[in-house]
């Protein structure tokens, strides 16, 4: 019998290394080919490695929580009813430039079945999801692929049972309280217990770090250390802009499946700015500034294990509807778990909307290797100067970060000023079909 060598993937163009998360298989397991073998997490996106073998999992080379190199052995597999001399070339080492990941990748994570559903997986947002309601996953029916139980599909599930989740509180809600023992009349009463002081007795928390955040960290810290970040801010009135979507959002819904918001509005305008100002769509080389042509839009998606920014391709040449549509399966794909190694790769530019969150001003960090990053914050009604008189009016703030090795101050700010006067100026024939 021969034996083969499992590597760590290439997942992503700029990704030099991966981390080990979780074994789906243990050492002596009987594996097929295409079956799911690893989950590997890097700062740009989180996979199940299916195995390219069929045979037994005689060593795991690499325990859970290591990060090494693209390329690195990580397993090896005694393949089945192959003989030595024809295992040994397939085994030998590949270039990483050759080790892509293995068809059949998807970005969602997988965990150990449930008890009395054998062979579902399920999602880490999902199995917490699960666990912080006392949900038993084998009691929902799936939408996703193959039966799989999606993050809306319990959400569905607990709307459905609103009682349910009350009735797993109550019972602590109303553990009966032990009577106090009663004294005889001339008995002394015991002394009060002394109050614990603030914080005695109470233990730090020490929380593991996931792949994922280790990863963001590490590229986060990267970033600042590799980039000379300045920042700048200007505010902006969309209120043509919010009465536009106001009035057709429900149509546009209706009529194309998918939420209207302010996101693609804002896109085409950074596109039409970049086409303005190159530098801004570029990266800082050894030999000389990088501009590149292809605008590949980073949008940032908040999941419960960090942020991750999947990649819009082509954004300049697509149809409002259709970017809009590419924004919003981007951004389900990613809550979901999802994505592909593609998704995340090739950004030249990264858009953030933090106002989802309530901020008004935000420093974000460069994503490693371009050259800004834009916030658009909460939109928020407030009184404002309008030629003569005051009026309220709905203003947002949008922030740039930016790397001043290739952009200066004047550069970043005409760029905002472009994207704050077209949208200023929006209009309905400023949308690109």
């Amino acid at each position: 019998m021969g034996v083969a060598p499992i590597k760590m993937p290439q997942l992503g163009e700029s990704v030099t290394e991966g981390t080990v998360d979780r074994w789906l298989k243990k050492e002596g397991d009987y594996v097929k080919r295409d079956e799911l073998l690893v989950e590997v997490v890097t700062d740009k996106v989180n996979a199940e490695i299916p195995s390219p073998f069929e045979g037994t999992l005689v060593k795991i080379s690499v325990g859970e929580g290591t990060t090494i190199p693209i390329g690195t052995e990580i397993g090896v597999i005694e393949l089945a009813g192959v003989d030595a001399e024809t295992a040994v070339p397939a085994a030998a080492p590949a270039p990483a430039a050759e080790a892509p990941v293995p068809a059949g990748v998807a970005a969602s994570v997988a965990t150990a079945p449930p008890d009395g559903a054998p062979g579902r997986r399920l999602s880490p947002a999902v199995r917490r999801l699960a666990e912080e309601h006392g949900i038993d996953p084998a009691q929902i029916t799936g939408s996703g692929e193959g039966g799989r139980v999606t993050r809306d599909d319990v959400l569905a599930f607990l709307e459905r049972q609103p009682a349910a989740a009350g009735a797993a509180v109550a019972p602590a809600a109303q553990a009966p309280v032990a009577p106090s023992p009663t004294l005889p009349p001339d008995s002394a009463a015991p002394p009060p217990q002394p109050t614990p002081a603030r914080g005695e007795g109470v233990e730090d928390q020490l929380v593991r770090l996931g792949a994922m955040r280790r990863s963001i960290a590490e590229h986060m810290t990267r970033s600042l250390a590799t980039s000379p970040h300045a920042w700048t801010l200007q505010e902006v009135d969309v209120t043509a802009l919010v009465a536009y979507r106001e009035a057709e959002k429900e149509s546009f819904r209706q009529r194309h499946g998918v939420p209207l918001t302010y996101l693609p509005f804002v896109t085409q305008v950074v596109c039409d700015a970049i086409r303005e100002f190159p530098y801004l769509n570029s990266t800082w080389t050894d030999d000389g500034i990088l501009l590149r042509r292809a605008i590949n839009m980073g949008i940032a998606v908040a999941i419960p294990d960090g942020l991750i920014v999947p990649v819009v391709r082509d954004a300049d040449r697509l149809g409002f509807t259709d970017l809009t549509r590419s924004i919003n399966d981007l951004a389900d794909r990613a809550r979901g778990k999802q994505l592909k190694p593609d998704d995340v790769a090739g950004g030249t530019f990264t858009l953030n909307n933090t106002g989802a969150t309530g901020s008004i001003a935000s420093q974000p960090i460069i994503n490693q290797p371009q050259a800004a990053i834009l916030t658009t914050e909460s939109i928020v009604r407030r009184p404002v100067v309008v030629g003569d008189g005051i009026a309220i009016r709905h203003m947002m703030n949008m922030c740039l970060s930016f790397d001043h090795r290739i952009i200066d101050g004047m550069m970043a700010g005409s760029f905002l000023a472009f994207v704050k006067r077209r949208l200023e100026d929006w209009s309905p024939a400023s949308i690109r079909l």
